[in-house]
């Protein structure tokens, strides 16, 4: 039986997969093993550790109440890796995917769990070689988990088009936003949670597949959303890692948001219905991005998915001021009305230089040197 850890609610926690490349022409490189050694040598007390694959590397920080202090603990994170990785001649970037690595290519890094995940799922363990920003928001107990999951589903194509930077993979333009999703789409327990309705019926779902011997454990389930129960969180699996590091923080600060309004407006309106639109609502996020245009089933009608994000953050303004967070709603509405996208912002590199190798290099640059403010 899954015990739910509670915690304190809508404190904030992030992940970022970054890209480990080399400075020749920036192709990955398995450099994860040795930049770890060089960092561990440091007393730092951060969350800095390998991946999947030899080729990425991931970060996670502390609890906090609000994103200024999550932005500050980032800052701080990023400039130990930097010094480290410039001691190796190594790159560090943010994105989605590596725009001309070959997933053949890649190595899985020596943990067991890894080693178990390449057994299961083959090549697509390889394929995994993505990367993205995880979100932990926390809750009082485990029904709120599971009502926060639920409601925070309808918000998906949201943190999509927020935090696309995938546009290119395997040396091709995709034409989507994020292509970083058909490779998680791939795995059999992907998608969305099942429409549970409290903790007590997703116990008995748990133990009914692991019953089956189909899960383990909670890594088992590759869903966009799923409940943390050791930690307590709801985690939000869906967004590509941005370029920069202010980005994170703003799209934990709306997902603070939003829990804040579902929690303390006790939202209940659990529905398998809802998730009808659901997988369309999601592609559309990820090949359109903004322009993308969103499904009301309930309602029968269609919305654009940049007016639909408008409307929430304006009607987020109370949620702002309670959370001390409307310099992030402003910021948010304003890349919303700009359009502001991190796979805009590659295209536009490799239209005018016609290569992947400086489109990396850039979006290298900016992770390791870019402005905080």
């Amino acid at each position: 039986m899954l015990h739910f850890n509670n915690s304190t609610p809508l404190t904030l926690g992030v992940e970022l997969e970054l890209m480990i490349v080399n400075r020749r022409d920036y192709n990955l490189t398995r450099g994860s093993d040795d930049l770890l050694l060089l960092i561990d040598r440091q007393q730092h007390g951060y969350d800095i550790k390998p991946e999947i694959t030899q080729g990425m590397i991931e970060i996670g920080t502390a609890i906090h109440q609000g994103s200024d202090a999550m932005l500050q603990e980032l800052q701080r994170i990023r400039a130990l890796l930097v010094s480290s990785a410039q001691k190796l001649n190594l790159g560090l970037a943010g994105g989605g995917s590596h725009p001309f690595q070959h997933w053949s290519e890649q190595q899985i890094y020596p943990k067991e769990r890894y080693q178990l995940v390449s057994e299961l799922y083959g090549y697509l363990a390889k394929q995994f070689t993505v990367y993205g920003q995880h979100i932990h928001i926390g809750c009082p107990d485990g029904d709120s988990a599971i009502r926060l999951s639920h409601y925070l589903a309808r918000y998906i194509p949201h943190f999509i088009a927020l935090s696309a930077s995938s546009p290119f993979y395997q040396g091709m333009d995709t034409l989507f936003q994020t292509s970083r999703l058909t490779s998680v789409n791939a795995f059999p327990l992907s998608g969305c949670m099942p429409c549970v309705e409290n903790w007590a019926q997703f116990n008995d779902y748990f133990q009914h597949m692991a019953e089956l011997g189909i899960v383990a454990s909670m890594k088992d389930f590759y869903w966009d959303i799923r409940p943390k129960p050791e930690y307590g969180t709801v985690e939000i699996r869906i967004c590509d890692t941005p370029l920069d590091i202010v980005t994170p923080t703003l799209l934990a600060a709306y997902a603070q948001m939003l829990a804040h309004r579902c929690l303390s407006e006790e939202w209940h309106d659990i529905q398998a219905a809802h998730y009808h639109t659901y997988n369309y609502n999601r592609f559309q996020a990820c090949r359109f991005g903004f322009d993308g245009v969103l499904v009301d089933g309930a309602a029968r009608q269609q919305t654009g998915l940049q007016e639909d994000l408008l409307g929430t953050l304006n009607a987020l303004q109370p949620q702002a001021r309670a959370l001390n967070c409307e310099k992030e709603l402003s910021l948010l509405r304003e890349r919303t009305l700009k359009r502001q996208s991190d796979s805009q912002w590659l295209r536009a590199i490799h239209h005018h230089s016609g290569s992947l190798s400086e489109v990396v290099r850039r979006q290298s640059e900016h992770w390791m040197y870019g402005s905080a403010a």
